[in-house]
């Protein structure tokens, strides 16, 4: 207020028709707003200002100098005054008259946007949804919520992501796609503090720390933290397969295992392993793979402390435990703990021997089995016993033979007490209890307890001699014949 100059003559004029006191009130109060929008210049244009009126001035109605309390004026139309007052405060009416029809028209709007959020926010309390998509009969609480499902309809993708050019139907599936590139993750679970970049993904985590599973079948009874874990849960009892293989016919339940299959036949491997190399198809197979290299094994047996790189793996051992075999042959009604298992086995009804191998023409079931055979003609024993120095083509072979050394036989016959260092053995063991002979000659319908025995009877028909003494050039049928013979050339022969 220093640099404020001595009125000028129209100020003194104006001063007379109404009390110096009042005057002196009103033009320090005008000053102080002017002043109040020089300091900050962004502050917003409409100032609701009370103004100082006295009764004198009310009563004086057409006075250039009437401001009621309720309206409001823009004092940012007069920051650089003019000299003279009178005309400022003329210009100051003119102004407050305009501001307010536009601050009218403002507030109608608002308050019919506020009304429309009202209506939609109390459909979503009562359910109620007029709008009806004509395409597919989906109803709706909103006009304007109307357009981004028929987006399904149309195939318009109108929002694109400015870094990879992916497009998206819905504005908020580009912002939430966003953040992988960003790499912001807003939402963090307050226990662990684990953050994603979806709400919706953080409730599901939350649902670990609660343990809650809302969703349940009512069929099996079975209950999940999501609906849509539920929905995929429930094409398993219908039998539905909607994803189909376009290059193989195979059928399955949910898109991902599609997409999972087909790289099968892309050879698409885009997962590498930074230490080895190795490539995989699916990040989660990387993961496990990685566990190999740190030597963890995060998922413990609780009963007798045996640890696990993953979580499937352990749901099949504690089933040694339980004794639970959930997979059952439809045609002998055997049953297994592991599907793979149920698979192999039912290539025995079937006969399937698909792999072949390339040297001697033998075929097996699995893969698994060509590769150990192929072993044979290879030499190939990578699997070293550590006390003996004894080599072995297979690592469950190495694992029998420490046996010997340990003089573990962990599997017990529950009918006479005998133990065994293999459960094979004790399969075949109980068989004498039982008097089962399964496999049957078909020549001369001879049974046996084992398939191993059935084999080297049948070598009495065909006359097939395959092992031969390296000395003499002598065959037999049987190894444990061979090696009786061969103690002849070393002297070493057994008392009769």
């Amino acid at each position: 207020m220093s640099g404020f100059t001595e009125p000028s003559q129209p100020l003194m004029s104006v001063k007379k028709e109404i009390k110096e006191e009042e005057f002196d009130d009103f033009l320090q109060e005008y000053l102080s707003a002017i002043q109040t929008v020089e300091e900050k210049p962004g502050m917003e244009c409409e100032i609701k200002t009370e103004m100082y009126t006295s009764p004198t001035m009310k009563e004086e109605k057409n006075s250039p100098m009437e401001i009621t309390d309720e309206e409001e004026f823009d004092l940012s139309e007069y920051g650089h005054y003019a000299s003279s007052p009178t005309g400022d405060i003329q210009r100051i009416q003119s102004n407050m008259k305009g501001n307010t029809e536009e601050k009218r028209n403002k507030d109608r709007c608002h308050n019919q946007s506020n009304q429309s959020h009202l209506t939609v926010r109390m459909m979503k309390h009562t359910g109620e949804k007029p709008v009806q998509c004509s395409q597919c009969g989906e109803t709706i609480n909103y006009i304007s919520s109307l357009k981004e499902p028929q987006r399904i309809h149309t195939g318009e993708r109108p929002y694109q992501c400015s870094q990879c050019e992916k497009t998206f139907s819905h504005m908020s599936q580009l912002r939430t796609h966003q953040r992988i590139h960003t790499g912001e993750k807003p939402h963090q679970c307050s226990q662990c503090g684990k953050a994603f970049r979806q709400m919706s993904h953080l409730k599901i985590h939350q649902g670990i720390h609660t343990g809650a599973k809302p969703h349940q079948r009512s069929q099996c009874g079975k209950a999940f933290k999501q609906m849509c874990d539920l929905k995929t849960h429930q094409k398993i009892h219908t039998g539905e397969k909607p994803h189909q293989c376009s290059q193989c016919g195979k059928a399955f339940v949910q898109m991902c295992d599609l997409k999972k299959h087909q790289m099968i036949h892309t050879g698409e491997k885009p997962h590498q392993c930074s230490q080895c190399g190795k490539a995989f198809s699916q990040m989660c197979s990387l993961k496990t793979h990685q566990m190999i290299h740190t030597g963890e094994k995060p998922h413990q047996c609780s009963q007798c402390g045996k640890a696990f790189r993953q979580m499937s793996h352990l749901m099949i051992h504690q089933r040694i435990h339980t004794g639970e075999r959930p997979y059952h042959c439809s045609q002998c009604g055997k049953a297994f703990q592991q599907m793979g298992n149920l698979k192999k086995h039912q290539k025995i009804h079937t006969g399937e021997k698909p792999h072949q191998c390339s040297l001697c023409g033998k075929t097996f079931s699995l893969m698994c089995n060509l590769k150990k055979h192929q072993k044979i003609h290879t030499g190939e024993k990578p699997h070293q016993c550590s006390l003996c120095g004894k080599t072995f083509s297979r690592m469950s072979h190495l694992k029998t033979h420490q046996r010997i050394h340990t003089g573990e036989k962990p599997h017990h016959c529950s009918q006479c007490g005998k133990t065994f260092s293999l459960m094979c053995n004790l399969t075949t063991h109980q068989k004498i209890h039982t008097g089962e002979k399964p496999h049957q000659c078909s020549q001369c319908g001879k049974t046996f307890s084992r398939m191993c025995s059935l084999k080297k009877h049948q070598k009495i028909h065909t006359g097939e001699k395959p092992y031969q003494c390296s000395q003499c050039g002598k065959a037999f049928n049987q190894m444990s014949n061979l090696k009786s013979h061969q103690r002849i050339h070393s002297n070493d022969v057994l008392p009769c």
